[in-house]
């Protein structure tokens, strides 16, 4: 009985060395690593490999892809091999391989889409933004007759960076305006009736101006404002869609640090004039200014987590100008070395090497996608870092546009974290998202 027990002990332990050994060996590895499901550029061939020494039927549809350069439907593929597959039209199939011809061994769904190139930017351009309405950016105090004070913007519960957009029925963005309305108002002892948007939402409420016994004016109560100006990087152009895409990050109120919804706006060339140099516990600049009689690049039509876009006919006038590259998706992007491109001395545009030393792992748009390193010695000594201005930088890794820089830590201006390329391109409008791909399997 005890010999009978001890023998299955000794089977037992084989079979659970032999299962390790099969977990931890290379094919096998190589087999649970091989992805489900695979997204391709039209006319961008890639070699998968599975490194299993085994033989198996492939079976794709033709019109989407082709594997090792068969045209038909099903071929005999070498799993010890490097598997080759060339995208040929958009759309969705999926690529099946059994073995021995019937035991079904991996289902990968290809997804191919459009091919798509744009040229990178770096250069750095000047913002100025109308808002979609007048923003209210704080609450102030009028002074009436009997001496109290009161704020009517609060008494309409008006909160910090709500957006006023009408006035009486009326669109409302040009902050000239708003004096003549509370005059109005004030002398016929009517109330202002708002819509207001607060984030998604809109809601209606009134606002009965109040006297200011010390201005000599009627007054609302509020600290308003309709626009916004500063300078950031352009992230690329597409030159077949005539988009753009710069900054990587949305553009807030610098009070209230709410989104600017955006009505109105464009962007010029801007000249770097010099850098404050970033340290720890204080981000640099780059103190850049708008080019006098400096054309208008293009219009602002989107302001998004992701940066600001809208149409643009041309690159700016500087000696840079590089040739349309391939953009990455998402998992495509690895960590290891990598370039940025940016302005530092007036509008000379410079490729400068930094390390993307870690990778989210993304499925939907979310900003924050990679962290990443200034290598670069001579970028170090002339900036710090990272400085603001650089938000927008594309980075380019290799040949291919992969992200845009977005933010600087603060206590190590060396490094920062950058956005994956794929979610601008989804903002600017010209790649779909996994969801909306309609095309079906087949």
């Amino acid at each position: 009985m005890y010999q009978k027990h001890s023998r299955k002990r000794r089977i037992g332990l084989v079979v659970v060395l032999m299962l390790c050994f099969a977990v931890s060996s290379a094919p096998f590895q190589h087999f649970a690593a091989f992805p489900s499901q695979l997204r391709l550029f039209q006319g961008q061939a890639v070699s998968l490999h599975y490194a299993m020494p085994v033989h198996a039927e492939g079976s794709v549809n033709p019109q989407v892809a082709e594997i090792n350069g068969s045209n038909g439907s099903s071929m005999r593929v070498d799993l010890s091999r490097p598997l080759s597959i060339q995208p040929k039209h958009s759309g969705i199939t999926d690529l099946k391989l059994k073995l021995f011809g019937r035991i079904p061994f991996k289902t990968v769904r290809l997804q191919v889409i459009p091919n798509l190139k744009v040229i990178p930017g770096g250069q750095t351009i000047g913002v100025k933004v109308k808002a979609a309405g007048i923003m209210v950016v704080g609450h102030h105090l009028v002074q009436t007759k009997n001496r109290s004070k009161v704020s009517p913007g609060e008494d309409a519960k008006l909160k910090l960076g709500d957006l006023i957009v009408e006035i009486n029925g009326e669109t409302c963005n040009d902050i000239s305006k708003i004096a003549p309305y509370a005059e109005s108002a004030g002398r016929t002892g009517e109330a202002l009736r708002l819509l207001v948007q607060r984030g998604k939402d809109r809601f209606k409420t009134t606002l009965k101006p109040a006297y200011d016994e010390e201005d000599k004016a009627w007054r609302l109560g509020l600290y308003i404002r309709d626009s916004a100006a500063g300078v950031g990087t352009l992230t690329f152009y597409a030159p077949d869609q005539g988009v753009y895409g710069a900054l990587g990050h949305v553009i807030t109120d610098m009070d209230t640090q709410s989104p600017i919804v955006v009505g109105s706006g464009e962007i010029v060339q801007s000249n770097v004039n010099s850098i404050s140099k970033s340290q720890s516990g204080e981000p640099g600049e780059k103190r850049a200014s708008f080019l006098k009689g400096g054309k208008t690049l293009g219009n602002v039509e989107r302001n998004t987590p992701f940066g600001i876009f809208g149409q643009m006919k041309q690159l700016p006038d500087h000696a840079y100008q590089p040739e349309p590259i391939s953009v990455a998706f998402a998992e495509e992007v690895k960590e290891g070395p990598a370039q940025m491109l940016t302005v530092v001395e007036k509008q000379k545009v410079e490729r400068f090497d930094i390390e993307i030393v870690h990778v989210a792992k993304q499925s939907a748009p979310a900003t924050k996608g990679m962290v990443i390193k200034i290598t670069d010695k001579q970028l170090l000594e002339r900036t710090g870092g990272i400085v603001q201005g650089m938000s927008g930088s594309p980075i380019i890794q290799n040949g291919k546009l992969v992200g845009a820089v977005t933010h600087v830590f603060v206590n190590d201006p060396s490094s920062g974290y950058g956005c994956f390329i794929e979610w601008m391109l989804q903002d600017a409008g010209i790649m779909l998202n996994p969801e909306q791909a309609t095309s079906k399997a087949v």
